[in-house]
């Protein structure tokens, strides 16, 4: 099989491709599918106005934060440990008002705030799921609990685009990427194997880096207005995309 890398800098290049198709193309969903369309300044600032908190950061700041975060296995857990870690960057003041409590109510108000179904296709994502459709069997690999992400999807009208859905699940043993149980249980679904299998993410960390370490090809977005855990001489992606508009570029 021909690896063939698309560059963010050649979005029209036209590539020759020695493959067939892959047996099984797998997809993340948040920043790769779709993004919130919630402003976050406002949310930011409703979630401090209802925990009784003074404002100590901005989206910006929470963005920054996120690729030095430890693997959280649920929504609450994530953004509790999110706070508590823009709070430690912050004066001894912000720490002060936080007290041993603060990260957690802001957590809670913060996915009190949050409207899953208030979500939008990233650019060419919904044409490159419809390609990927025509291909063969489909998957989502997701970092999400069932019930957040499935709504996601319910309002993205593509709940039933997907031969199989693996949700972050600890108490069935499905972690976060880049854990590995998450592409075995993709696999294994589709009856796919590694060798002939390619995952699609926005994450060098988790998305990248777990399809390498499982031995499947890779597709990484590189959005711009991100801030990257890893290495992509460390995580190397197969084929980089500025967007899914250029999607088909890798088949």
């Amino acid at each position: 099989m021909e690896r063939v890398t698309t560059k963010r800098s050649e979005p029209s290049r036209s590539y020759v491709h020695a493959m067939a198709a892959y047996d099984a193309i797998y997809f993340d969903l948040d920043s790769t599918l779709c993004d919130p369309i919630q402003d976050p300044d406002t949310l930011l600032a409703g979630t401090f106005e209802d925990a009784g908190i003074e404002p100590f950061c901005t989206p910006a700041d929470l963005r920054a934060a996120i690729p030095d975060l430890p693997t959280a296995e649920t929504a609450r857990e994530f953004y509790e440990s999110l706070f508590s870690t823009v709070a430690t960057q912050a004066d001894s003041h912000v720490q002060d008002q936080l007290g041993s409590d603060g990260a957690t109510e802001l957590a809670a108000a913060y996915l009190e705030r949050k409207d899953p179904t208030a979500v939008e296709f990233r650019p060419g994502a919904k044409a490159a799921l419809e390609f990927a459709r025509e291909q063969g069997p489909v998957g989502l690999i997701t970092n999400g609990g069932r019930e957040t992400q499935t709504q996601k999807l319910r309002a993205l009208d593509i709940e039933d685009a997907f031969d199989v859905r693996v949700f972050t699940d600890p108490a069935a043993g499905i972690f976060p990427k880049p854990d590995t149980a998450p592409f075995e249980y993709a696999l294994r679904a589709l009856e796919a194997t590694p060798e002939t299998a390619v995952h699609i993410g926005d994450s060098l960390h988790a998305d990248v880096g777990g399809a390498n370490t499982m031995g499947l090809d890779s597709a990484w977005i590189e959005l711009e207005d991100q801030v990257q855990h890893g290495d992509p001489t460390v995580h190397q992606p197969t084929y980089e995309l500025s967007t899914l508009e250029s999607f088909e570029t890798i088949f």
